[in-house]
């Protein structure tokens, strides 16, 4: 591995961060870091064109960029053919099974302009990276998502409810009533005091109602709300191949 070409993706990479929507940093890997080299290896969340370079070629060199709620993309360099290569790092935190079923955010080329390459990057991958997401860290607590229309309120195992994503209306109306949303944008109403939460849930019927947002309660644990109605199945996405999600 050449100084040239870790300084070149180094500087790449610095330059691609700045031009990103939010906040990001980036952090270069050398040949030097390699458990930090193979660890990132295996959490690039990829089963396509960066899952085929990286068969090729093992990882020599990396840089993470990471956003401010702690999302990570990483830079490969793309010898043979000039340009970058970019993808998703999957988180580390959920469990396995959080991503079986889902389609892997899957990476991109880029060239060797870094402010084209950032619009390329804002306007497809960060958009499917950021919906996988969120859709991984539903699976992980079990929260049923909601839609534009339809607010599903799913009990957690401490008693809480949690409903995500929703509109920002529905959010208003939640924030109003008690919800907080946390940094993955999920908004949790606690269940330390019962009777408070069973009232907000009360109330939080006809005020979405009046918006034309129903509410559905998934997994009541025996316990039922007024305004609430049962849930209906979410569909599935069709994958296009069967995967776990992060198995190489």
């Amino acid at each position: 591995m050449h100084d040239h070409d870790s300084e070149r993706l180094a500087t790449f990479a610095d330059v691609l961060a700045s031009e990103l929507p939010d906040t990001w940093t980036s952090r270069h890997h050398p040949v030097e870091d390699k458990d930090d080299l193979a660890e990132l290896t295996g959490r690039i969340w990829d089963m396509d064109l960066v899952a085929q370079a990286l068969a090729e070629h093992p990882l020599q060199q990396a840089a993470v960029l990471t956003r401010q709620d702690g999302a990570q993309l990483v830079v490969l360099d793309r010898p043979e053919r000039g340009g970058f290569l970019i993808a998703a790092v999957a988180p580390s935190d959920l469990p396995a099974e959080a991503f079986r079923g889902l389609r892997e955010p899957d990476g991109i080329a880029l060239t060797d302009d870094p402010f084209h390459s950032a619009e390329l990057v804002a306007g497809d991958l960060l958009a499917r990276f950021d919906t996988a997401l969120a859709q991984v860290r539903y699976n992980a607590a079990g929260i049923q998502p909601s839609q534009p229309d339809r607010v599903v309120l799913t009990w957690q195992p401490d008693g809480s409810l949690a409903a995500s994503p929703v509109s920002d209306t529905a959010a208003g109306v939640l924030a109003v009533n008690g919800f907080v949303r946390d940094d993955s944008g999920t908004y949790r109403l606690s269940g330390d005091d019962t009777t408070a939460q069973a009232r907000a849930v009360r109330a939080i019927g006809p005020q979405l109602d009046a918006h034309g947002i129903a509410v559905a309660l998934q997994h009541p644990s025996g316990r039922i709300a007024p305004t609430a109605t049962p849930p209906t199945p979410m569909p599935v996405p069709a994958a296009t191949r069967a995967s776990t999600g992060r198995g190489r």
